[in-house]
């Protein structure tokens, strides 16, 4: 039986999925640069220890969204436990507390459809102008923009930055706690 009140998660099968998660009450634990810089190398390690391939990402001090691939859908289920139980031992350490529950939950949804798999690749890119942080995606740090802009084919960089994201239906309410610069 479903349980009503927590969104669920069936990674039965391979694929891309796109991912939201979200801190405890909305605090801005990861509120500093360092705490950002931790929190995306543990998303690193973890998509790579899952044999996940992060395709697109943007981490904030209340939540984050991932777009990632997988070939069995279980892997990234088991890479979301690790990393929130990971982040979590990671932030609670620097903030000098023990078993604070940090990570709330996670939506996440399987892309089959090509138009709201590159949809959502400009949302993560650009969530941080999204959330009025920075003006431009790719001066943002934590998230995957400036990658992305480096390493695609110049023609899917286009292809992906005229997707329109303004009638997406993406779980994003958050106010993300703005940082300082680098």
């Amino acid at each position: 039986m479903d349980w009503p009140h927590a969104p669920l998660h069936r990674f039965g099968e391979g694929g891309i999925y796109f991912v939201t998660g979200s801190t405890r009450l909305r605090q801005h634990f990861y509120n500093h640069a360092a705490s950002l810089d931790a929190l995306q190398t543990r998303l690193f390690e973890n998509a790579k220890e899952h044999d996940c391939a992060l395709q697109a990402w943007s981490l904030f001090s209340n939540h984050y969204h991932v777009v990632v691939s997988c070939d069995e859908g279980g892997r990234v289920k088991q890479m979301l436990n690790r990393f929130h139980v990971e982040a979590a031992i990671d932030i609670n350490r620097h903030d000098g507390v023990k078993g604070r529950k940090v990570w709330f939950q996670y939506r996440d949804t399987l892309l089959t459809i090509e138009a709201s798999w590159l949809a959502r690749l400009r949302y993560t890119h650009e969530n941080a102008v999204h959330h009025g942080i920075v003006r431009v995606a790719s001066e943002y740090p934590w998230c995957s923009a400036s990658w992305f802009a480096r390493t695609a084919r110049r023609s899917f960089v286009k292809t992906v930055s005229r997707m329109k994201i303004d009638r997406l239906t993406v779980y994003d309410d958050f106010e993300a706690a703005a940082l300082p610069p680098r």
